[in-house]
């Protein structure tokens, strides 16, 4: 592990705040809520007793503030692993690099990161407005390939057992047991693909013959080892359970069912039921 940080690579603003992000390190909490929608960020933030940081750069916005004692940090991600990247490193900068003197705090954090986002489910028995914690989640993108990283057993088996049944390249990460257990009065365990787009990637059909005309099924289909059965559609989970182990940092992804496509239904009322599960979501997280 590097432990100075050339300005090539550890990228700083004027004003010495991280690049993408815009943030300096006293601007985050050490509990921090992702959402993908720039617009949820307000959702959640409304809860705040006061707001002290407020800060925006493309779709990157950060409310930090309190409820009562605790600190909390929500920030937007955008869609997508690529923009997971860069936000769980620069999150992970912030906390563990001196900005100033380019090197490794002597003493490294972990943060608690959890992400609350809309996903689809895809098993009937799934209703739509339940609430998905990730145990794990199977990621489809590359973004995984140009880190090392040290897999489980259970990681390795279900990567090399989907690589197996599907043909598809493909990375397994676990989520922080701790987290999963924390939420999992108002939540139901699953494992999350998180695919690489939101049309064929998801196995919705356009104007385009699709590679896998079953994915639905035969994902629902899928037998994993060790972990909870695949569940629901997204995005970003796998991105940030395996750069959340690979830094050391407790993660997990509460995904609220807006889709069943098994069922072929959405949900009617799905605002209402974000609020819902953001309010449970700070009500954990303050006790």
């Amino acid at each position: 592990m590097k432990t100075t940080f050339p300005d090539s690579e550890l990228i700083l603003n004027k004003d010495n705040s991280i690049y993408h992000l815009h943030l300096q390190p006293e601007d985050i909490a050490e509990t921090i809520i992702t959402v993908g929608d720039p617009a949820r960020v307000k959702a959640v933030s409304k809860y705040f007793d006061n707001i002290e940081i407020k800060k925006q750069n493309r779709e990157f916005i950060t409310h930090t503030g309190n409820i009562g004692k605790k600190r909390i940090t929500v920030i937007s991600t955008g869609i997508g692993t690529d923009n997971i990247d860069i936000v769980l490193n620069e999150l992970d900068a912030l906390a563990n690099i001196d900005l100033k003197k380019r090197i490794l705090k002597p003493a490294q954090k972990s943060l608690n990161i959890i992400r609350i986002g809309t996903s689809g489910g895809l098993r009937k028995e799934l209703d739509v407005d339940s609430v998905v914690a990730s145990e794990a989640a199977i990621g489809l993108d590359s973004m995984a390939n140009f880190y090392a990283f040290d897999y489980s057993k259970t990681e390795k088996k279900n990567q090399k057992n989907f690589e197996r049944h599907f043909g598809l390249q493909n990375y397994v990460a676990t989520g922080s047991t701790k987290l999963l257990e924390k939420f999992s009065s108002f939540s139901i365990k699953g494992t999350t693909i998180t695919a690489s787009g939101f049309y064929a990637p998801q196995g919705r059909q356009l104007r385009y013959q699709l590679r896998f005309p079953n994915w639905v099924d035969d994902l629902k289909n899928f037998k994993t080892k060790g972990i909870a059965p695949v569940s629901n559609f997204e995005m970003e989970t796998s991105g940030i359970y395996f750069l959340g182990r690979l830094l050391k940092h407790e993660c997990l992804s509460l995904n609220l069912i807006v889709a069943n496509r098994a069922a072929k239904q959405f949900s009617k009322n799905y605002p209402k039921k974000m609020d819902e599960l953001i309010g449970n979501v700070l009500n954990e997280i303050c006790n």
